[in-house]
């Protein structure tokens, strides 16, 4: 009887999971197809470019930080995109950590350092939920590989809001986006242009502050891609001398045999 429960059980869970995978399938499937984009990092010989990641991060910290956590990503691992010890320092700097205890057994508060992960804007998940009308931001550091289209989406869904004329059904207090899985979303548009001003000059446009916080958070979500990119290479042209060593040295064995 107890492996019976059992059985039943499995299955039960079984058919949950398949229940919840075809509802997200079913609420990808009601979200318009995000139009394909050309990003520097796609394909074997692709890569992060540095201008548009450090852009990136400034539209992160100055904008979408204000609401969402990196927690994945520390503060040393900027050096990846180009910035120097002072500059991480510096960057870090800006926030502040709980930590401790000390000495008396007292918890405290200190400027961020290197090692720190990006610093929550919020003490904790109820903290976050209340202050959002009951809506907990998602934390960012792998959203570029949890939704379906990646880099595509997350561009797309910035740029794609969208006036509700009541013809889509949106509930009142969320934000019509076709791009977000069911169409409605409790996040309100979190760029309009010029929400930075960018230090390399470059304009900021509605549509390069969504495609260069994109790429930030492409890069956040696979920090390391360059460098397995620049090794994949260079085993890849081991393996071609190899193969054609291992060639020559077959052909020459078998005409000596023969």
């Amino acid at each position: 009887m107890a492996r019976v429960g059992h059985g039943i059980l499995g299955l039960v869970a079984v058919a949950a999971v398949g229940f919840g995978l075809a509802t997200t399938a079913q609420a990808a499937a009601d979200a318009a197809q995000p139009p394909a984009q050309k990003w520097s990092f796609d394909g074997i010989f692709g890569s992060f470019d540095r201008a548009a990641t450090q852009r990136g991060l400034q539209v992160f910290l100055e904008v979408c930080g204000n609401c969402h956590g990196l927690d994945l990503v520390a503060y040393r691992n900027l050096a990846e995109i180009g910035y120097d010890e002072d500059q991480v320092k510096a960057i870090a700097a800006q926030f502040s950590v709980e930590d401790g205890p000390d000495e008396e057994g007292e918890m405290f508060t200190r400027e961020a350092r290197p090692s720190d992960a990006f610093v929550s804007p919020y003490r904790n998940a109820k903290e976050a939920a209340m202050i959002n009308g009951g809506a907990l931001p998602p934390d960012l550091s792998l959203m570029y590989k949890a939704r379906m289209g990646g880099a595509d989406y997350m561009y797309a869904l910035l740029i794609g809001y969208e006036e509700d004329t009541g013809d889509h059904g949106v509930p009142e207090g969320l934000f019509y986006n076709p791009y977000f899985p069911g169409g409605a979303t409790a996040m309100p548009p979190p760029l309009y242009g010029d929400d930075v001003e960018y230090a390399d000059g470059t304009e900021a446009t509605i549509e390069q502050e969504s495609k260069d916080v994109t790429v930030f958070l492409a890069w956040a979500a696979e920090p390391n891609l360059d460098a397995r990119k620049r090794l994949g290479t260079k085993v890849l042209l081991f393996l071609i001398v190899l193969t054609a060593l291992l060639y020559a040295t077959k052909r020459k064995v078998w005409r000596d045999l023969h």
